[in-house]
Order: structure tokens, then C-alpha cells, then sequence
């Protein structure tokens, strides 16, 4: 029986890295008795992480995504949940699980408050307009201070919390929190893993502190709401608990506030007020606005689906598994039914898909549906010819969902199979892995015979070959990690001819085309309405049929694979404009090859005309430690042409906020342990591609990249 859209929740648990997100996951799996024993991510038991490689290094490679069930006064609802990685190299399997997703819990350390990872992510969750809350897990955590945690949600991320929790003591002497709403206080029964809550008074050492912070969270909600402000003006106790809550979840879903809670998941203390606290505030499919995409069959026309189960069908893939069984294709559907069995099609590139099969998962597991409606996440079996990011819908009332954009690649290495046997596995593997994480590439390089695998990271690209090596039992040989530098044009370039003539007895060969070339941005690409594929947009300015409309494609084809192989040292050139202007044809001897060839030698010529340029890509840096070792660190950031753009007081450490090239960051982790005694912690993430010193750019075309 279909459920009633009010009574679903679609939400992810997303945080920085150790924050504890699996753990607040496993707690929630156990308490809606999806599981009968808890997971922990430290004994590698965790069911969301049911990878070999996340279950060994005790972290969240792929986003998982299970079902559960939570009840809450009486009324049973349904969560569907997302447990995303922290780890900076998997950011996309974030972006792609907020993208469908109608809220979020921002997880954060009790001891740490914001780190940098949560900055990114809190971005992420801005972007896509995701409406969340918060919660300040390890207040079990020496040194854990919830005053100094709330503060940096407000400080850093320019948010506006309200907290509605507080807890009772913090390090060994939590016991356990108290309810600003109810002004209640609840203790977590350690003998029944937390499953036992006590509800008592508030402790009396506690009541100036609980008086303070329940004020100022009266205050917060009466200022998202103009008829609550009024009455709190005349009679702050008249305001009802009721009325307080109606005007945080109004403000939470308007991305006005984010309610605050706390506790400790391992531990086992606060996770079911948490649950309660995602039906009280996150909003049900409904309460999100409906969804717009555009109409294949006209670019220009702009589509809206309402999140109706009679609504023409509408879902979009947000990941890709492969599975024993075949193809697990995860989906959020918008708008419509879809039943097992039935036809949709890939408005994208027009391929009609078969649904087999319907499941809801829960993380491994999963149970068989005859028909899904608008608001839920699924997974299916069938799908042969879509990748994250595309939508199916219904093939008479046809609709393209807003895309999701995927980061380049920063870091590439080679990859080499031992055997023949081994060579045709890796083909069908990277293929296989390219399905299922669109921030990997692989190709083949010609020149040297060698396949190139690319990635976000160092992490990303060896839990890429272990999974070849030890999951897929392909033996490999892999090269050392190296940078994916960009080329870019300094000036431009007017009116540059290139023409191909080849003749050879019979029929010859003749292209000739005039361009011009000039730089050119992604926000430039969509004030003119051009398609900005791979950061190179191609514009036709030929008039009077100079050269024949179906040479046109030729001479673009030829352009986006000269400047996707570069013309000075073999790296991508990027953030380009060519203009088609002029050329001449030959009735007899012009053909489609000719002018692809006459168009990358216009390039090339174009390109040393307008003076090239290497951009190399800038990682932010974010490094956490005591005092003691400031003086060294910055040292070593200056000799890595790093630029120290902040430095700020994080309670007892310092905090450095620096830019720095990727080329000069491999295997910095360990040597920034070796420099501080292991006390130092730093993260890495992708910032811009900046040009690079020309010294430095002669060297690296010298030796070849």
C-alpha cells in the first residue's frame, strides 16, 4: 500500500571525515530495528560501509542508501536515508546525494566544531537549496564544548542554529540531554545500548544555563515568524511548544535556520530525539517545490513536475552499483508511478529503458516492490544505457532534469595490465567503474601505449586500483601518481587560416577554414546560450554558404579533439572560444576528414598565435595544529609555493587555511606527521586551475609533462 507523502522523509547524513556520520547511521538502523545489533565503524562492522576497503581503512567510500522505518507519537514514517563519505577524493558521491535528496543532517565533532570538509559540504547543500539540521555528536569527546561547537556553526558557516538541545555534562560526565521544547531531561540506558530513555526533571545545577538558551531559542523562532514576534513582544510564556515548533520547521524548510541538536552516537545517547527531530523539522517530499527540467523536444521550454503519484513519471539517477544480480540503478522518482516491468525512456539520448525489477534497499539487502511512487528513492534492475546524473521519465511526456556538474579530474597515473587476459578484464573494469563514478576517467594514450586513470585524489585513485587488483583479480602494474595540468590561452587570435590539401592521384583532399580564438568562461558560455563542453565552446559565424552545412559538425569535431589532446606539451586546453569565420570547399575533393584536419591546423597556429599558457591546479589547504609547530609549517608551506591565506585560533590549536599547487602536496600527510609528532591533522580539496611560473611551465614541456 502507498504511503502517505506526509509521512516520508528523504534525508543524508553528511559531515567531515571522522565526524562520526556512519556511526549516527548504524544507531539509526539499530534504533528503527532495521538491525538487531549495532555496527561499529572501528571493528569494521558497520553496515553502511560494507565495503572490504571501507570496512579497513574505517571510512565511507560509496554513499549508501537504506530504507527505515522510525515511529513517532503514534504514526509510523518512513526515512530514506543516505550515508555519504566525508573523505574530501569522494565529494562527488556528496554532490550526487544531495542533488535528490529533501533535507539533511550536518554531522559535526563536539570537540572540533566546523572543520574544512564541513564548510565544502555545507556549499554543496546551498547549492542544491537542501533544507538541514544539525547535530554536535562525541560530546562524550575530552575536550568537547558544545558553547564553542554551536558558535562555529554560526561563525563559519554564516548559518543561523537554534538550539533546541542541550546536553548534561560533556566528556566522561555526559549523561545525557535535555529538551529545550519540553524542558524535560533524558538519560540513555548504557545496559540496553541506549534503547531504554528515562525522561526526568532538569537537574537544578542546570536551570540558569537551560533558562538562558531557551530564551534566546524563543527569540530565534519568533523571528522567523511576524505573528509569533508580535506575541513574544507582549508575553514571551504564552508562546506554546506547539507554536515554536511550527515556526523552526517553517524556518528550516525556507533555509531561514537550522535547528541544533546533540549527543553522542557511539555512545549511544540522543540518537531517537535526533530521529524525532528529522520528522519535526525535515520536509516531506511535498513541502519541497516541485521540480523543473526542460523539454527535449524544445531547449527553450521549461518544465515543472509536481510530486504527484498522477503526475506523468519523472526520476533522476543519482548512482550506478554493480551488482551480482546485474545493474543496481539508484533513483529518486519526482513525479508519477513506476511499476515493475514497464517501459521508460532516457530523454538524453533517446534509448528506451526497461524496468525489471523495483527494491528498497537497505544497504545490502533489499525487498522486492511491485510499483514505487513520487517522493521515494529505489533502486532497479533493467537499466542498460544510463549513468548518474540522467533522468528517465515517461516517453510521452518526455522532461530533462537540471544535470549535476562533476569536477575534472587533478590527478592521473598509468595503469598497465600483465597479461592479455588481464588487458581485456581492465578494459571491461574501467568501463564498469566509469558507470558508477562519474569523477573518474580512464583513456588509452597512444603514444605511449599506456591507459591513464584519473581522479580527485591520491585516495580516490589507489582505492580505485585496489578494487582492480584485489575485488576484480586483475593484475596490474600502476605508475607514480602524476598532475593534470590544463593549457589555456594568454591573448587571441584573429582570422587564422588552416587549410588541408592532399593529392595523391584520383580524388584529392581539401578543407580550408578561417578562425578566430579567444578566451572564454563557463558563466560567458551560458550568457550566449553555447554549449561549453569540456570548457571549449565552437560557434558557426559562416554566411553564404562559404563552407557547406554539413562540413560545420566536421569542423568542430576537429577542434574539441586537437584542444582535448593539447597542442603544447599533451595536456587538455580549456576556457576557449573558436569562431568559425570563413573557408572555401572544393565540390570534388572536400569531404568531412579534410576539414577536420584543415580545423586542427587552425587551431594549433591559433593557439601559438595567441600564446599558450600551463595551468596547474591549486589545492585549498586546511591544517590543524598545537602551537608549538606553527613556525614549521608555514616554513614548509612557503617552499611549496604555498600562500597562507588565514590563520585562526581553534580553541587549543591554530588553524592554517592555505593554497597550494597539487604538485607539490604528494605525500604531504606524512611529512606533515614527521614535522609534529602526529599531533598535526590537515585536508586537501580541489580550488582553481591557476597558470603556472613560466620557469616552471619550460620545465615541465622540456621533460615531457
Amino acid at each position: 500500500m502507498a504511503i502517505d507523502k506526509k509521512f516520508i522523509r528523504n534525508i543524508g547524513i553528511a559531515a567531515h571525515i571522522d565526524a562520526g556520520k556512519t556511526t549516527v547511521t548504524e544507531r539509526i538502523l539499530f534504533y528503527s530495528g532495521k538491525n538487531y545489533k549495532l555496527g561499529e565503524v572501528h571493528e569494521g562492522t558497520a553496515t553502511m560501509d560494507f565495503l572490504q576497503e571501507e570496512q579497513e581503512r574505517g571510512i565511507t567510500i560509496q554513499s549508501a542508501a537504506t530504507t527505515c522505518p522510525w515511529t513517532k507519537d503514534g504514526q509510523e514514517y518512513k526515512v530514506n536515508l543516505i550515508d555519504t563519505p566525508g573523505h574530501v577524493d569522494f565529494t562527488i558521491e556528496v554532490e550526487r546525494s544531495l542533488r535528490v535528496l529533501d533535507g539533511a543532517v550536518a554531522v559535526f565533532d563536539g570537540k572540533e566544531g566546523v572543520e574544512a570538509q564541513s564548510e565544502t559540504v555545507w556549499r554543496q547543500a546551498d547549492r542544491y537549496e537542501v533544507p538541514r539540521m544539525c547535530f554536535i555528536n562525541k560530546m562524550d569527546k575530552l575536550g568537547a564544548d558544545f558553547d564553542y561547537s554551536f558558535k562555529t556553526i554560526k561563525s563559519r558557516l554564516g548559518a543561523n542554529p537554534i538550539a533546541v538541545q542541550l546536553p548534561i555534562g560533556h566528556g566522561n560526565e555526559l549523561e545525557g540531554i535535555i529538551d529545550l521544547l519540553g524542558m524535560k531531561a533524558y538519560y540513555f540506558d548504557a545496559d540496553s545500548q541506549g534503547a531504554k530513555v528515562t525522561e526526568k526533571d532538569i537537574p537544578d545545577d542546570q536551570a540558569d544555563r537551560v533558562a538562558q538558551w531557551r530564551h534566546e531559542m524563543i527569540e530565534s523562532a519568533a523571528a522567523l515568524d511576524d505573528n509569533l514576534m508580535e506575541q513574544y513582544l507582549e508575553d514571551e510564556d504564552s508562546i506554546t511548544v506547539d507554536q515554536i515548533k511550527a515556526a523552526i520547521r517553517k524556518g528550516t524548510i525556507n533555509l531561514e535556520c537550522n535547528p541544533v541538536f546533540c549527543g553522542s552516537a557511539l555512545k549511544n545517547i540522543g540518537v531517537q530525539r535526533l530521529l524525532d527531530g528529522v520528522i519535526d523539522y525535515l520536509p516531506n517530499p511535498e513541502e519541497v517545490p516541485p521540480v523543473t527540467g526542460e523539454n527535449p523536444r524544445d531547449k527553450e521550454e521549461k518544465l515543472e513536475r509536481p510530486h504527484s503519484d498522477d503526475a506523468p513519471f519523472s526520476a533522476l539517477v543519482f548512482k550506478v552499483v554493480n551488482d551480482t544480480h546485474g545493474d543496481l540503478t539508484y533513483m529518486r522518482i519526482y513525479s508519477g508511478t513506476l511499476r515493475k516491468g514497464s517501459r521508460v525512456i532516457n530523454p538524453g539520448n533517446n534509448k528506451k529503458e526497461n524496468v525489471s525489477r523495483i527494491f528498497e534497499m537497505h544497504a545490502k539487502d533489499r525487498q522486492a516492490l511491485e510499483e514505487v511512487g513520487a517522493g521515494n528513492i529505489v533502486a532497479v534492475v533493467g537499466i542498460k544505457d544510463s549513468i548518474t546524473g540522467d533522468t528517465l521519465c515517461d516517453a510521452d511526456d518526455p522532461i530533462i532534469l537540471e544535470r549535476m556538474d562533476f569536477p575534472e579530474p587533478v590527478i592521473s597515473m598509468s595503469i598497465e595490465p600483465n597479461t592479455a587476459d588481464d588487458n581485456r578484464k581492465l578494459g571491461e573494469a574501467l568501463v564498469l567503474i566509469r558507470r558508477e563514478d562519474p569523477s573518474f576517467q580512464s583513456h588509452y594514450d597512444d603514444e605511449t601505449g599506456q591507459t591513464i586513470i584519473a581522479g580527485m585524489g591520491e585516495l580516490h585513485l589507489e582505492i580505485i586500483k585496489n578494487r582492480l587488483v584485489r575485488d576484480m583479480k586483475i593484475g596490474v602494474e600502476v605508475g607514480k601518481p602524476r598532475v593534470s595540468y590544463r593549457e589555456a590561452i594568454s591573448g587571441s587570435a584573429q582570422n587564422v587560416q588552416g587549410k588541408f590539401k592532399k593529392q595523391t592521384g584520383g580524388r584529392g583532399q581539401f578543407g580550408d577554414v578561417t578562425i578566430n580564438l579567444l578566451p572564454y568562461t563557463k558563466e560567458e558560455a551560458e550568457a550566449d546560450g553555447l554549449n561549453f563542453k569540456d570548457n571549449i565552446a565552437f560557434e558557426n559565424k559562416i554566411v553564404g554558404g562559404k563552407i557547406p552545412k554539413e562540413f560545420i559538425p566536421s569542423v568542430e569535431v576537429g577542434i574539441r579533439q586537437t584542444a582535448l589532446s593539447g597542442i603544447s606539451a599533451g595536456y587538455p586546453l580549456i576556457n576557449i572560444k573558436a569562431e568559425l569565420v570563413d573557408g572555401s570547399f572544393h565540390t570534388v575533393d572536400s569531404s568531412q576528414v579534410a576539414f577536420e584536419q584543415a580545423a586542427r591546423l587552425a587551431l594549433r597556429d591559433a593557439v601559438s598565435k595567441a600564446g599558450s599558457v600551463l595551468l596547474e591546479p591549486i589545492m585549498k589547504v586546511v591544517i590543524i595544529t598545537p602551537e608549538e609547530y606553527l613556525g614549521n609549517i608555514t616554513g614548509d608551506m612557503a617552499s611549496r609555493r604555498g600562500m597562507i591565506t588565514d590563520t585562526e585560533d581553534r580553541g587549543h590549536v591554530k588553524a592554517v587555511n592555505a593554497e597550494v599547487p597539487l604538485s607539490e602536496m604528494f605525500g604531504y600527510t606524512t611529512i606533515l606527521r614527521g614535522m609534529s609528532q602526529g599531533r598535526a591533522a590537515n585536508s586537501m580539496e580541489f580550488l582553481a586551475y591557476r597558470p603556472m611560473p613560466p620557469s616552471l611551465q619550460a620545465e615541465l614541456v622540456k621533460s615531457g609533462g
